[in-house]
């Protein structure tokens, strides 16, 4: 089933749990490769999906990363940030990652971080807000190379 105006939509439950997943593990695994600790939190709501800490660094503990989990099947063009998501990216600007892939049957691409994605606040009346996948990913690093 597509809706117009929206290339590859499903209403597909079971292949949109199963981009979640590929993506959320995209992501867990590229921090983990990074050395730092992962912790999901998606199930609790705080305006981030995983937690990853970093290694200390000479007897100190550098800053834990939020990433907020964003995956999408090949060939869509946006991505739905929630209100809630948008102003715990602009609160906590230097620990915020929102991180992008980009899921193609099996296979993904990313994942893609951005940091400091949002420039303002949302209205008081906006719930979510759509953005666009290409200025996005023109915007993102690669894991590792966002530091």
């Amino acid at each position: 089933m597509q809706r117009k105006g929206q290339p590859g939509w499903t209403a597909d439950a079971v292949a949109r749990i199963c981009v979640e997943q590929i993506t959320m593990r995209a992501v867990m695994d590229a921090e983990r490769v990074l050395g730092n600790e992962v912790l999901d939190v998606s199930a609790q709501k705080c305006g981030w999906d995983v937690t990853s800490i970093p290694k200390a660094l000479d007897g100190r503990l550098p800053t834990s990363r939020h990433i907020e989990v964003k995956g999408r099947a090949k060939g869509q063009t946006t991505i739905t940030v929630t209100r809630n998501e948008i102003l715990y990216g602009l609160n906590q600007a230097g620990k915020f990652i929102l991180a992008i892939v980009i899921v193609d049957g099996e296979q993904y691409e990313g994942p893609f971080y951005i940091r400091q994605p949002f420039a303002q606040e949302p209205d008081w009346a906006v719930y979510s807000s759509n953005l666009d996948i290409a200025q996005l990913l023109n915007k993102a690093k690669k894991v590792g190379e966002e530091r």
